[in-house]
């Protein structure tokens, strides 16, 4: 089974190496417009801000030090450091994500940090310690387990650090991404396996060549035990009607992200958990 899991990671990591060449030219991500524009923050930082913001020294990340996990070609971590984040960190496990979230900092002038590693061990590879750590859209369905995760991310912050991730919703697994008809597990009882040259995004640019992506979803009990196994205290957890992709092919677009049809059933699109590490 160990064996099976690594190169369901490897196959992973070459399936990103190769959304990363797609994802920097794609209008979803708009590097060149978020380079230039140095008062520009992603939607998805906008939205992740909202929820961590009320659970920060007077409201604000200013002069805090930041970890990204999972952080991709690096826009959202630009605009956690435009936002004010002082230290600034930012981890995945794509080589080529890493290579074109360099060049934006770079370009954009930030000063940030980049580190190649697997998020569940993240602390095996990063000595420093954070105000706060962050996970953001799409991340934790990559990882297998989530209590080596919890541990590293309780590892990294500092006493009194907070951590937030806001992600898909479980139940959108569920919902295998396609209608609102369940058609696979909620629970996480094994891997999601499936070939595909697509993206999220608008999919410009070069083929995705490595097509095999393998996917584990995780309930709220799942997620919830591996933090509060890790030591941590939940403060907050939330459920809300909108996400930043089309998720589901019935989503319509509107300025905040995309919503379900008015005349549709209701049901959360992603959720965001916040919590602390008590002193």
């Amino acid at each position: 089974m160990k064996e099976d899991i690594n190169q369901d990671i490897i196959d992973n990591q070459e399936n990103w190496n190769d959304r990363a060449e797609v994802h920097v030219k794609s209008k979803f991500y708009d590097v060149d417009n978020l380079i230039k524009n140095k008062s520009e923050i992603s939607t998805v930082v906008k939205h992740d801000y909202d929820v961590l913001k009320p659970f920060l020294p007077n409201q604000s990340i200013s002069g805090l030090d930041l970890l990204h996990l999972q952080c991709h070609i690096g826009t959202d971590t630009l605009s956690w450091k435009r936002l004010g984040s002082k230290k600034t960190f930012g981890l995945d496990f794509s080589e080529n994500s890493l290579h074109y979230a360099r060049h934006i900092a770079e370009q954009a002038q930030a000063d940030i940090t980049y580190v190649k590693g697997d998020a569940r061990f993240a602390s095996s590879k990063i000595s420093d310690k954070f105000d706060v750590v962050v996970t953001s859209i799409g991340t934790i369905t990559w990882l297998p387990d989530l209590q080596d995760w919890a541990n590293s991310i309780y590892e990294l912050l500092k006493d009194g650090g907070t951590f937030m991730i806001r992600d898909d919703h479980p139940i959108l697994s569920a919902l295998n991404f396609e209608s609102m008809n369940i058609t696979a597990n909620y629970f996480n009882t094994n891997v999601d396996t499936y070939e595909s040259d697509e993206s999220y995004t608008d999919n410009v640019g070069p083929k995705i060549t490595h097509t095999k992506n393998h996917n584990w979803n995780h309930d709220f009990q799942e997620i919830t035990s591996a933090l509060l196994n890790a030591g941590l205290n939940i403060e907050f957890l939330g459920e809300y009607p909108k996400t930043e992709w089309q998720a589901l092919s019935n989503l319509v677009q509107t300025d905040d992200g995309y919503v379900l049809p008015k005349d549709a059933p209701q049901i959360p699109l992603t959720f965001a958990i916040v919590a602390k590490k008590i002193k």
